[in-house]
């Protein structure tokens, strides 16, 4: 935009005489008509800021539009000006002519600054930021006045300066070092916690993981074991497969899982000997919604043989389970739930059931005085018991709840002298027909 710039005024008529006035133009003053006192006139005036700093005013009347702007130097030039003026005081040397160049280019300066720095401040603070900002500076040194004024500050001085340094110094280090210590220790903790958090992350990924391979089991034997009618079928190839995945899924999970596939498979009648077409192989129907068993000749899908020896089964749930002729040798039962659990002809030498609910358990067939625990060479007689209890042999039974009288005599009389030792309300009068 040019420094300078024209104005004109408009020229007006006389009323009185018709006589024509014009104006003169001049570089430092504007001379405008004077409007009649009677007529109308409406005003406003504005005020611009240019951008070098130079002011101008606007006048505008009902008659027409005055712009008004004095002839003003530019902040610019005259802070050239000035700092053409130090440097001369600075040349000479005078040193008031250079205190007055400095000291006016200083001013401006700042001027020029503020005018092109605000702008920029009302976009980057709020009027909220400014005030906080103003009112932090202006406590803080309202606060450092009052503290110089009332001597604080020097008291404050005066008893440092009494201080032993050499002792702070030493009670520095001994703080630096328990702080070092406390930072180790927090360290330490923190390590101690992501593991923990690591742990359970993995303990629960694990559960997640078994669980899909148990469900991935369950839809495979399924699909295994039944025909496109939903009869179970007798086909030695079937049942060697299934007990396969069995025995492998057995192995892999914790006692928890395995709990779920014994129940699984005893709920499905897969670990049941069921009575089967002699031809088909199909098992046969018992006129009440199930399969009918046949436990002198019936087959059973999955034999569990000897998947669950010296196996872990901790607190698990095996209520209703047909565990019937599999080989628990030293395994823990240790607080399980074995509500009417089938140990049948199960050996369960050296296997620790301590604490476990045993009511309704059955460890044989037939009467309690008959029944005797199973024989590999002799066939068992399921309506006197003969050869159908199971084998206890050094089994732990301390702590068994709710162990009935009938098993109990069974455990007294075929347990042997350290099962005898351990059945709940003992042994005696119960002789020791196992005889060691």
């Amino acid at each position: 935009m040019p420094a300078t710039e024209s104005f004109s005024t408009d020229s007006s008529t006389n009323r009185s005489n018709g006589a024509t006035s014009s104006t003169a133009d001049s570089q430092d003053s504007i001379t405008a008509e004077t409007v009649p006192a009677d007529d109308q006139i409406q005003s406003d005036v504005a005020l611009n800021v240019l951008p070098d700093g130079v002011s101008s005013t606007r006048i505008s009347t009902s008659q027409g539009a005055v712009k008004l702007a004095p002839r003003q130097p530019p902040l610019v030039l005259i802070t050239l000006i000035a700092i053409a003026i130090m440097i001369v005081g600075l040349v000479l040397p005078n040193l008031w002519l250079g205190i007055a160049g400095a000291t006016v280019t200083l001013l401006l300066s700042l001027r020029v600054l503020w005018v092109a720095s605000r702008s920029v401040i009302m976009e980057l603070f709020s009027e909220e930021q400014r005030s906080l900002t103003v009112g932090l500076i202006g406590a803080l040194a309202a606060t450092w006045g009052i503290l110089q004024l009332t001597g604080v500050i020097q008291r404050s001085a005066g008893w440092f300066g009494q201080l032993d340094w050499n002792a702070i110094g030493a009670l520095g280090e001994v703080l630096g070092a328990l702080g070092q210590i406390l930072i180790a220790i927090i360290a330490v903790y923190v390590a101690w916690r992501q593991y923990v958090i690591s742990k359970d992350l993995t303990i629960q990924q694990n559960v997640i993981t078994q669980q899909q391979t148990i469900d991935s089991y369950f839809q495979g034997i399924s699909d295994l074991v039944l025909d496109a009618e939903g009869l179970l079928e007798d086909w030695p190839q079937e049942r060697a497969i299934a007990e396969g995945r069995t025995a492998a899924i057995l192995s892999s999970v914790d006692a928890g899982g395995k709990a779920k596939v014994l129940r699984f498979l005893s709920r499905s009648k897969l670990l049941t000997p069921l009575k089967r077409d002699s031809l088909l192989g199909r098992a046969i129907l018992d006129g009440q919604g199930g399969y009918q068993e046949d436990r002198d000749y019936g087959v059973r899908v999955i034999d569990l043989g000897v998947m669950l020896a010296a196996s872990n089964l901790v607190g698990t749930d095996l209520r209703w389970t047909d565990l019937s002729e599999a080989n628990l040798i030293r395994a823990n039962l240790h607080d399980c739930d074995l509500v009417k659990t089938n140990l049948a002809r199960t050996i369960l030498c050296d296997a620790d059931l301590s604490g476990s609910d045993m009511m309704g358990t059955r460890l044989y067939y037939g009467h309690p005085k008959s029944a005797t625990p199973r024989s590999r060479t002799v066939v068992p007689d399921y309506a006197t018991g003969a050869h159908t209890g199971a084998v206890i042999e050094n089994a732990n039974l301390t702590g068994v709840k709710r162990l009935s009288e009938a098993q109990r005599y069974y455990c007294c009389s075929w347990g042997g002298s350290a099962t005898r030792a351990t059945v709940p309300g003992g042994c005696e009068g119960i002789p020791n027909l196992l005889g060691r």
